[in-house]
């Protein structure tokens, strides 16, 4: 098929190289502009551009697709379909009816669940157990379309935004392959939405990743993994801002024997009078602070001016004593 790719970020590429590679003939690959990125500002293409000139696709970069002029730039390609991927910007009715099989989108959740524009993550902060990609007839409603087909994706118990973001975009690709083959055939079948069972999927945003020790060990446990590796959870310690990467909830707080430091003895029966953020015991390689409900351990984490580290390394270089109280300021 003849086909017009509309994406932007990272989690598009796959599914542009997969329809490359099946041999479809994509022949405009269209994208956000170039933004200027880091202490020298230069401009930097997007992931979808720099694949697209790997392939030598053509590049549009329209700063809104919704001006008159992007449709009429868009005719001229005489495309079958528009594939569409977290490409960053509303489509007008123009363009979702410019083609002979419309715009089909392949969105990052089992829909109508967590429609939206961060799909990956709320899934893993909501403590779903199964999330998926989904393909659509993309409509002038928000992840509204008639559903064509879904592909699941288990979550892991371990799972990040990051590693589970590689997976769906990885079965995304396949699924998208596969529905363009159905359509192409006439054997596409296609599934009108109900009202979504769960709340929109809101884009993320950095002061999400504040921690409050008030909700449960489980849930910032979640919320640990789900905003790694952007925009990571995080708390306040010593007026610095400190990133949390991995963490592990437990239900109550039991000494190890060997792995406090001097002077632990007896936390276990203060744990649950402890203020919430408050460090319950020392360990070498991870610290315990109290929540709202449980514990949680924390194994990886990040200060002002440093890389990533695991907690042991942190706490060879730092004093972090017991009873300090982390705090969302």
């Amino acid at each position: 098929m003849r086909i017009i790719f509309m994406g932007t970020p990272d989690f598009s590429v796959g599914t542009l190289e997969a329809l490359v590679e099946a041999g479809h003939d994509v022949c405009l690959a269209v994208t956000q502009p170039d933004k200027p990125k880091g202490r020298g500002k230069e401009m930097q293409p997007t992931p979808v551009k720099e694949a697209a000139m790997k392939h030598g696709i053509p590049v549009y970069q329209p700063k809104k697709i919704r001006d008159p002029q992007c449709v009429e730039e868009l005719k001229k390609y005489h495309a079958d379909v528009m594939v569409v991927i977290a490409f960053g910007q509303i489509l007008p009715k123009s363009i979702l009816e410019l083609t002979p099989y419309g715009c089909i989108n392949v969105h990052a959740s089992l829909l109508p669940k967590y429609r939206g524009a961060a799909p990956i993550q709320w899934a893993i902060i909501e403590g779903e157990k199964v999330t998926g990609v989904t393909t659509m007839q993309m409509d002038e409603g928000l992840d509204t379309g008639d559903m064509i087909m879904k592909t699941e994706v288990p979550i892991t118990e371990e799972e990040t935004g990051e590693s589970l973001h590689d997976k769906l975009a990885d079965a995304g690709a396949k699924l998208c392959v596969e529905t363009l083959k159905a359509l192409e055939d006439g054997t596409a079948s296609f599934e009108k939405q109900g009202e979504s069972p769960t709340a929109y999927a809101r884009m993320l945003d950095k002061k999400l990743g504040n921690i409050d020790w008030n909700d449960s060990a489980v849930r910032i446990e979640r919320l640990v993994r789900g905003l790694n590796s952007w925009p990571s959870a995080y708390t306040h310690w010593n007026g610095k801002v400190m990133k949390i990467w991995r963490a592990k909830a437990e239900a109550d707080f039991s000494p190890e024997s060997g792995e406090e430091r001097a002077g632990e003895s007896g936390s276990g029966s203060r744990a649950g009078k402890a203020e919430p953020g408050t460090v319950l015991a020392v360990a070498k390689d991870h610290f315990t602070v109290q929540t709202g409900d449980g514990v949680l351990q924390v194994y990886e984490l990040q200060i002002p001016g440093k890389k990533r580290m695991e907690t042991g390394a942190f706490l060879r270089g730092y004093a972090l004593e017991e009873g300090t109280v982390f705090t969302r300021e």
